[in-house]
Order: structure tokens, then C-alpha cells, then sequence
């Protein structure tokens, strides 16, 4: 028997069926409640970080419905709506606003479900309005919370709860750019599903925990910005999911270990301005997927010899400025093909540079100042050009260009001498008009531009020549002396000079 007499007749029904499914389900959504608990719960926790003049009045039918609030997410459970995640901040125009004495309520904990918590810029004064963070009743969200954050609040003091070490589930702790003090404690390392720890821009103080080394799903650990002290805990190079390491700012010391060459995934390695001592080490070489590499503002020391820099191929800024180097800028770094950024100035650099830099086809900045390059630069005009101010190469005393390789209209880099100034010729005598010679300082200019007054050439003033001028002035001084302070026949002068042609 057909149950369709053609295929529009089965078009039909399928789509008759698909409108009754979908209208009862959008019919289901719609009367979907909160749990009044739940509801509850939100209310007054919202009300202790805006303000008791919030009452949701114009939401419906609640706040998970029709007119949701701005940085609260819902999901069903067994048909009703529960919070599972809460944002609070201005991180958009019409988001929830932190009154100017915002507090934690307890209700926060009744919130079962809740998978995330940022709470951005709300506590903003230190002064008027410090508050600690909350250090009880966080077990309660240990079923469901992932991610958790507190970003820009100055007000925010005192030290990390210990008792953030029973969210097991957590991937993600963003402490940053709060008022936070202490040491890091070291049963964060418990956390063993994080994937981003971020503890950064406060007042935490002490060493880094040997026990981070076991957060082996870490991608990103940022501890920038703070009061930490101490070497590099050395079960570091376990963390090989890192994608970014940035403990720059802090008061590390010690020597970088060859442990670091084993986060061959790191994409940003940032250690600058901390106090890093014995040399580099070749094991950088090995990051292989390094595109950001920071070392700047460390008391390292060593060459730059020590690293095969053509082998991080990937590489896009580097910043090895300040660093107390010594010894020339090796060949092997004209291989960084990506290269954008190269900052090698404040250093004790020595020797010539490489015309092949010029190779470098990405790079924008080149800073070469504060060191004791020298040599001719040989980069072509349209290198200068191209680069503009960001080729910097002054405060090299030994460094110059050549003369006629740039041409009037353009200028040469900034900073940097010509190698030889222009001499011409004016009424049979040598005259350079860049020349400026300081009397009395005993300089080589000031005596060859002198002989040249007297008609000798400034390259040959040497020998008998000299020998002979100096005679000549000193018996004329003498002669003169004599013959006008003394009242002597001039007996001296006829016998030097028969013909009187020196006469005074």
C-alpha cells in the first residue's frame, strides 16, 4: 500500500512534522523557569557588587528569558535555568557597573552551576575601599567552576586563598593587575587542569614554586610584573605545552638554564628586566617555534656567538638590548628571514657590521646605538630609506658612512658621521669647512690645518719640514726679542737672513 501518492504529498508531511517539533520546542524554552533559589542567589550577589538599587525589574520573565542581563549566561538543566556564568564590569556599554563599595555576598557560592567568574575593574580603590578576596565557601564551586578571574582591581588586597587549590577542574586563574601580596602558594600546583595561570602586574613576592613544573597542560604562565625573586626553578623545561612564558619585570637572578631549550612550543619567551647573569645559553637555538624572544634589561653578559640565531626561523621580534654583550653581531643572524624587530643597542658590542643585515627583508627596526661598533657602514641608500628612524646607530664613535653613498636629497642614518670630510682648494691653500680646531687642545687637525697656512701639505708635515719650521720660528722670536727689548745690534738677524727678506 503507498502511504504517499507522489513526493510533494511526502515534502508536505516532513515539513509539517519539522513545524510541529520546532514550535514545541521554542514553546518549551519559553516557560522554561529559573529555580527560585537559584534567581534568588543571582539577585543578591549582583546587588553586592552594583548596588541594592538593582532589583531586575525590567527583565522578563527573569533573567535567563526574553531580556537577559549583559554578562550573565544560563543553560538548562532538567528544565530549569541556572547561571553558569557571571560577568561583572564595564567589558561592554551596557554591562553590570561595580558601585564605588562593592563587596562579595555569600550568595556568590549558592550558584552551583557556575562555570566562569571575571570580575573586572570593581574594586578600584585601595584606599577608600580595600577588600581581601573571599577565602571560604570556594569548594562550593569545585563541581563546575573552569575559569576564574579578577583583572584591574587595585582594591583587591591581601593574599591568594589557599583554598583555591580545591577547584580541581579549573583551567583557567587570571590574577592580574590586582593589589594582591604574599608569596605564590605553592598548592596552586594541585591545579593540574590548568591551561592558563596568570598571576601578574601585583605585589607577590618570594620564589616561584618548584610545584608549577607539574602543571603539565599549562599553555600560558604569565608571572610578569611583580616582586619575584630567585633562580629558575629547573623542573621548568617539564612544562613542553607552554606556548607563552613571560616572568619579565620581577628580580630573577641566576643563570637561564639549558632546561628552557626543552618548551620547544613556546611562541613568546619574555624574560626581560630582571637580573639574569652567566652568558646564553645555545640551547635557545632550540625553540624551534619562537617567534617573540625578550631578553632585554638583564646583566647576562657573554657574545652573541653562543646561539645559532639562523636556526629560529620563526622568529619575529628580537630584543637582546642592554644586556652587557660583548664581542661582534654574528652572520647568523641574517637567516631570521621573519624578523621585524632587532634590538641590540646599550650593549658592548665591537667590530664591523655585516653589509648582509641589509638581507634582513621583514625588518623595520634595527637598533645598533650605544656601542662600540666601527667601520664603514656600506647599507645601500634605499636601506636607509626604507628604514627611516628605525635604523639607529648612533653613540658608535668608531662608526661612519661613506662619502657620495647617500645622496643631497635624502639623508644619511641618524646620528653617524661620514667617514672622510670633502677638502678643497681655495687660493692655493688646503681649506676644509667642516673643520673646527679648538686652540690649545694639541690635536692633529689643528697642526695640519696650521702648516697648511704656511703653505705646506697637511699629509707631509713631517721630517726635516717640521724640523725646520720650528727652527725658523723659534730664531725669529729670539731675534726679535733682542733687537727691540734690548736695544742690540741686529747682528743675528743679517747673519740668518743676508737679503733681509724676513725682516721684521
Amino acid at each position: 500500500m503507498k502511504i504517499f501518492n507522489n513526493i510533494s504529498d511526502c515534502v508536505l508531511f516532513v515539513f509539517i512534522i519539522s513545524l510541529g517539533v520546532l514550535c514545541n520546542g521554542e514553546e518549551e524554552i519559553s516557560v522554561a523557569p529559573m529555580e527560585k533559589t537559584e534567581k534568588e542567589a543571582l539577585y543578591y550577589t549582583i546587588q553586592g557588587f552594583v548596588g541594592n538599587w538593582w532589583n531586575g525589574s525590567d527583565l522578563y520573565p527573569d533573567p535567563c528569558g526574553w531580556t537577559p542581563i549583559q554578562g550573565v549566561s544560563c543553560d538548562l538543566y532538567n528544565g530549569f535555568w541556572y547561571v553558569t556564568a557571571l560577568n561583572i564590569g564595564p567589558i561592554q556599554d551596557n554591562s553590570l557597573h561595580c558601585a564605588p563599595n562593592p563587596e562579595f555576598k555569600p550568595d556568590l557560592f549558592r550558584l552551583k552551576h557556575l562555570k566562569s567568574l571575571s570580575i573586572f575593574d570593581c574594586f578600584v580603590s585601595p584606599h577608600n575601599h580595600p577588600i581581601p578576596i573571599p577565602t571560604d565557601n570556594w569548594e562550593l564551586l569545585a563541581t563546575n567552576l573552569v575559569s576564574l578571574e579578577f583583572r584591574s582591581n587595585p582594591g583587591l588586597i591581601g593574599q591568594i586563598p589557599t583554598v583555591f587549590s580545591d577547584l580541581r577542574k579549573l583551567q583557567s586563574l587570571v590574577l592580574l593587575e590586582n593589589g594582591l601580596t604574599g608569596e605564590l602558594p605553592t598548592n596552586i600546583g594541585n591545579l593540574i587542569k590548568l591551561r592558563r595561570l596568570v598571576l601578574a602586574g601585583s605585589e607577590f613576592r618570594g620564589q616561584i614554586p618548584e610545584n608549577f613544573g607539574a602543571l603539565f597542560d599549562l599553555l600560558i604562565l604569565d608571572l610578569s610584573r611583580n616582586s619575584l625573586s630567585g633562580t629558575l626553578p629547573l623542573n621548568l623545561g617539564t612544562l613542553t605545552s607552554l606556548l607563552k612564558l613571560d616572568l619579565s619585570n620581577n628580580q630573577l637572578e641566576g643563570q637561564i638554564g639549558s632546561e628552557i631549550g626543552n618548551l620547544k612550543n613556546l611562541t613568546l619567551l619574555d624574560l626581560s628586566k630582571n637580573k639574569f647573569s652567566g652568558g646564553l645559553t645555545n640551547s635557545l637555538q632550540e625553540l624551534s617555534s619562537l617567534q617573540e624572544l625578550d631578553l632585554s634589561n638583564n646583566p647576562i653578559g657573554g657574545d652573541l656567538l653562543s646561539v645559532e640565531w639562523h636556526r629560529l626561523q620563526g622568529l619575529i621580534f628580537l630584543d637582546l638590548s642592554n644586556m652587557g654583550l660583548t664581542g661582534g653581531v654574528p652572520e647568523s643572524m641574517i637567516g631570521l628571514k621573519r624578523l621585524r624587530f632587532l634590538g641590540l643597542n646599550e650593549n658592548h658590542l665591537t667590530g664591523n657590521l655585516s653589509p648582509k643585515l641589509e638581507s634582513l627583508s621583514s625588518v623595520s627596526s634595527l637598533y645598533l646605538n650605544g656601542n662600540n661598533l666601527t667601520g664603514e657602514l656600506t647599507f645601500s641608500e634605499w636601506f636607509y630609506g626604507k628604514m627611516g628612524r628605525g635604523f639607529r646607530a648612533w653613540n658608535n664613535p668608531g662608526l661612519c658612512y661613506p662619502d657620495g653613498l647617500v645622496s643631497p636629497t635624502n639623508h644619511g642614518p641618524i646620528g653617524v658621521r661620514p667617514c672622510h670630510q670633502e677638502v678643497t682648494t681655495l687660493r692655493g691653500f688646503e681649506f676644509d669647512p667642516n673643520l673646527k680646531p679648538k686652540l690649545g687642545n694639541g690635536n692633529l687637525n689643528q697642526k695640519t690645518q696650521f702648516m697648511s697656512s704656511l703653505g705646506f701639505s697637511r699629509y707631509g708635515v713631517d721630517g726635516f719640514w717640521c724640523v725646520f719650521v720650528v727652527e725658523t720660528l723659534m730664531i725669529l722670536l729670539l731675534e726679535s726679542t733682542l733687537a727691540r727689548g734690548c736695544g742690540m745690534p741686529r747682528i743675528l738677524h743679517q747673519a740668518t737672513n743676508p737679503g733681509g727678506m724676513l725682516d721684521l
